[in-house]
């Protein structure tokens, strides 16, 4: 991890910091070119490029494999979506942790879903206790599921999500990550209500940047929204060349692509 590029990253939540998440060198660099501030993974994203459902089961090995190649990519500050760990064991979560940011990621995502609040809150303690022995201070972005999975009901969300968020803070939490949520009044509510930095995910009905910049949003991730996009194009552009084999319709396809050997030559 460099101590520089964490402490931009920390430094970049102080306003909106927009994520079009990546899922591998190749997305990561050209989301560095089109702009972006940092990188972010997605976990589904990166588990379904390499022929995996997201979750547990994907191997740690492979996830640290792509954050290596992503660093070696970009120059930009890179975090990392790390499910609940990889492991149910908050000991074993964090030594996960602990690869992905000897990899080069200087955050990580580190989700509750279902799994028991307490469980959560313990994988926190033990990624922030490790990375202070490695001299280390990585963005925790403690993701909650209340929304996404409705894990209460609708009109307990908001008081549930701000009373994990409390929680999270004391735990050593870097910064809230509540994907699901959309409202304005609801979004409202949890900034006011937690001196943590709130990440939304995209998804339909969610207020754009000017907005959620005037709630007080500071993070905005579109999850695997580019990797489906990606995926969707491919896909027509193949079904197209095995229709009609137009070798100049799938040429005018590419655009203005960079010369990629250039760009990864270093």
């Amino acid at each position: 991890m460099s101590a520089e590029n964490a402490a931009t990253f920390h430094k970049l939540h102080e306003q909106l910091l927009i994520l079009p998440n990546a899922w591998d060198a190749a997305s990561a660099r050209v989301v560095q070119d089109a702009g972006a501030k940092a990188i972010a993974t997605s976990s589904a994203a990166v588990a379904w490029a390499q022929g995996y459902a997201d979750g547990h089961h994907f191997p740690i090995a492979n996830l640290v494999a792509v954050v290596e190649a992503v660093a070696r990519a970009v120059t930009i500050p890179i975090t990392c979506d790390a499910e609940g760990g990889y492991s149910d064991d908050p000991k074993e979560a964090a030594e996960n942790v602990a690869k992905l940011i000897d990899a080069g990621a200087v955050g990580i995502n580190l989700e509750d879903g279902k799994q028991p609040h307490e469980l959560h809150l313990r994988k926190i303690e033990a990624v922030r206790a490790i990375a202070e022995k490695k001299g280390v201070n990585p963005f925790i972005n403690a993701r909650t599921d209340v929304f996404l999975k409705a894990l209460v009901e609708r009109e307990q969300a908001v008081e549930e999500t701000l009373r994990r968020a409390a929680a999270i803070e004391r735990a050593g939490g870097s910064g809230l990550f509540v994907p699901g949520i959309a409202h304005g009044p609801q979004i409202s509510a949890v900034v006011e209500g937690t001196k943590l930095p709130l990440n939304i995910m995209a998804r339909p009905e969610a207020p754009d940047a000017t907005h959620l910049r005037a709630l007080g949003v500071r993070r905005l991730s579109a999850a695997t929204g580019l990797f489906n996009i990606a995926m969707a194009a491919a896909r027509e552009a193949a079904e197209d060349f095995l229709r009609d084999g137009d070798s100049d319709a799938l040429w005018q396809r590419r655009g203005s692509p960079p010369d990629y050997n250039k760009l990864f030559a270093g």
